[in-house]
């Protein structure tokens, strides 16, 4: 009886716990997806050509006025992040923009790459990489 009581906890656990390096990539993606629409919108909204730029330690959104600029944030969530390729996306202010990608990493988990993608209509969405 007290062993199955300790597998059935030690399943429990397994099943609870995600695997780390696949959550912290899970979790940037998810993130810069949603800020890049955020600028993207932006972007239309003003008429402002606005790139968004892959910089050491974090990013940076160009164009924009300071005040949204600082309104949006400049850092990883996770200091292991890492952007492999590209490291410039343009988001507008057309409202058709060409299809683009940006692939993402943790720097301890570097076989887990995760693409950040529009085709240029719809929105920016997360995808493994293929």
């Amino acid at each position: 009886m007290v062993i199955s009581i300790i597998a059935l906890a030690t399943a429990g656990v397994g099943l609870a716990l995600r695997d780390s390096g696949q959550t912290l990539v899970e979790r940037e993606a998810a993130r810069l997806a949603a800020l890049l629409e955020s600028a993207r919108a932006q972007a239309r909204a003003g008429g402002l050509p606005v790139r968004w730029r892959a910089e050491a330690g974090g990013f940076r959104f160009e164009g924009l006025p300071p005040s949204a600029q600082a309104a949006l944030p400049h850092q990883w969530l996770d200091a292991g992040t890492v952007v492999r390729a590209p490291t410039v996306l343009v988001l507008g202010p057309e409202p058709l923009i060409g299809p683009q990608q940006v692939l993402i990493s943790h720097q301890s988990y570097p076989e887990r790459t995760l693409r950040v993608a529009t085709d240029g209509v719809r929105p920016f969405t997360v995808e493994p990489q293929q």
